[in-house]
């Protein structure tokens, strides 16, 4: 992504589906720990994409077969864990 409008758009998308996971787990009433584990992730994964994060300083990017298995242990549609905007990466 070479244009500082697509980092930015896709940073907040990344930080806004990470804050949807954290709400999924609170209301589901689970650690981060037993997420990662049940989705089949490392818990420092999982803690980053709480955080919009791969690495730090980089937004994260899930595959989907990993969204897929988070929207399934978290018991929510994967709907629900996408942000309501879409970044715009056509910059």
């Amino acid at each position: 992504m070479a244009d500082k409008r697509v980092d930015d758009s896709w940073t907040s998308y990344a930080r806004e589906l990470g804050v949807n996971l954290q709400r999924a787990r609170h209301a589901k009433g689970i650690s981060q720990e037993r997420v990662a584990h049940l989705a089949g992730i490392a818990g420092f994964t999982y803690q980053k994409y709480e955080k919009g994060e791969s690495r730090p300083g980089t937004p994260m990017n899930p595959q989907l077969f990993t969204l897929l298995s988070l929207s399934q242990v978290l018991d929510v549609p994967l709907a629900d864990l996408l942000p309501a905007f879409e970044p715009d990466l056509t910059r």
